[in-house]
């Protein structure tokens, strides 16, 4: 939902500018003109994680304000790799990868843009069509070795070591502005303010080849930090992926929900679009309950949705309230798989066993027949969210979840997921 009638005053009071090149300029284009706004991505991997969001989401903004997103996935660059933000050179990838993560990345895309109002398109189309010559007559010429010497992401890896196809990297992203602005009608290209140096490199090439009054324009977005200082977008486990088989949507929802207090409000307003006096009243009331993590909770709720969908919201609220409460009895064997993926676990066959010997010798839970039983008489067992207080009890792996899991507690909040198998 938009609270002003710019959409640079709205990116604004959302936290989400840096930079900007011209900005009246800009303001005043996209007043009066719907234009084309285009951020990239390179498929050095094979899925995007929550740190791609911070641009896609100022992206996705301009969408709902009537502006037409590009995106670029970077076949063409992405071969010969972009030097920001490393001290060593990128691995380069072989082709045939680089092809089959351009496939998984524009599915993500579409997923998150809809197929209405928003392009995609992939510069290998137009780069591998520049024969060397025509690279150094047509493009090369116009850049001063002084000036992209001086680029910040070139700049800082001076002392470590550059090759020349990384520092030529900011020219192919200069041609991929020039060709977007002349064929697909693209004044603003968007990025991290690492790209602050690529995207101006790109506005020069643009004033130099269609003239001074030409409309190109930059704008970053701000480095995403924690109120702790670290950054944003990492979690015990690593990077937070957007492919749900990378990172379930149960594990993507209780990242966000487990955000602290003191960043809930800015990322809210950044990864969220509730209104201001939405977002007014989730602070205040997590200020006056904060046991309740209401803040918390929303923006788990319509970041999953945005990424995932309605249905993984679900399923990822009905997973942590099972967990809670320990009421797992009605979750789905998908739903166990994954809430319970990085619990201790251990593998059993799929026969009936009896519960002292199923908790000792064949997932080793208990260390001994002794405390088992201690464990089993005291109440302190419970087998498929049931608690179990008879030693003679028979473990039946093809009574719950269609025969693939047993789930053991033990005590209040130590679960055990059994995998039935050979």
């Amino acid at each position: 939902m938009a609270d002003a009638d710019n959409i640079i005053d709205e990116l604004a009071w959302r936290g989400a500018l840096n930079q900007m090149t011209d900005e009246q300029g800009l303001r005043e284009i996209t007043a009066h003109e719907h234009i084309g706004v285009y951020c990239g991505t390179d498929p050095t991997g094979d899925s995007l994680h929550v740190g791609h969001l911070i641009p896609f989401m100022i992206l996705k903004r301009f969408q709902q304000f009537g502006h037409h997103p590009v995106i670029v996935i970077g076949g063409g660059t992405g071969a010969i790799g972009d030097p920001s933000g490393r001290n060593s050179e990128r691995v380069l990838q072989t082709m045939d990868v680089i092809h089959e993560n351009e496939k998984k990345l524009t599915a993500q895309m579409v997923k998150l843009f809809g197929t209405e109002n928003f392009t995609i398109v992939n510069n290998y189309d137009w780069l591998s069509k520049i024969s060397l010559l025509d690279f150094l007559r047509d493009y090369g010429k116009l850049f001063s070795v002084n000036n992209m010497l001086n680029k910040e992401v070139v700049a800082s890896r001076l002392e470590s070591g550059i090759s020349y196809t990384e520092f030529t990297y900011q020219i192919l992203q200069s041609v991929d502005f020039l060709t977007l602005y002349r064929d697909h009608g693209v004044h603003l290209q968007i990025g991290g303010a690492d790209q602050w140096g690529n995207i101006t490199a790109g506005i020069d090439l643009i004033h130099r080849l269609e003239g001074q009054d030409a409309k190109a324009f930059g704008l970053t977005n701000p480095l995403m930090l924690k109120s702790d200082g670290t950054k944003f977008g990492k979690s015990a486990g690593g990077a937070v992926w957007l492919d749900p088989k990378k990172t379930s949507p149960y594990e993507f929802y209780q990242f966000w929900f487990n955000q602290d207090d003191a960043d809930v409000e800015k990322f809210l307003k950044f990864f969220t679009f509730l209104s201001k006096d939405e977002i007014a009243d989730l602070v205040q009331a997590t200020k006056d309950h904060p046991e309740k993590r209401a803040a918390q909770r929303r923006l788990a709720e319509e970041v999953t949705e945005f990424v995932h969908g309605h249905d993984a919201v679900v399923e990822a609220e009905n997973i942590s309230r099972a967990l809670f409460s320990g009421d797992v009895a009605d979750l789905t064997a998908d739903e166990i798989a994954q809430g319970f993926e990085h619990m201790p676990s251990a593998t059993a066959p799929a026969t009936p066993t009896n519960l002292v010997e199923f908790l000792v010798d064949v997932t080793h839970i208990e260390k001994s027949r002794r405390q088992a039983r201690e464990d089993i008489n005291n109440g302190a067992i419970y087998v498929n969210g049931d608690r179990i207080q008879d030693v003679d009890f028979t473990v039946d792996p093809a009574a719950h979840f269609d025969g693939r899991f047993v789930i053991i507690r033990r005590g209040k909040r130590k679960y055990f997921l059994v995998h039935i198998g050979d």
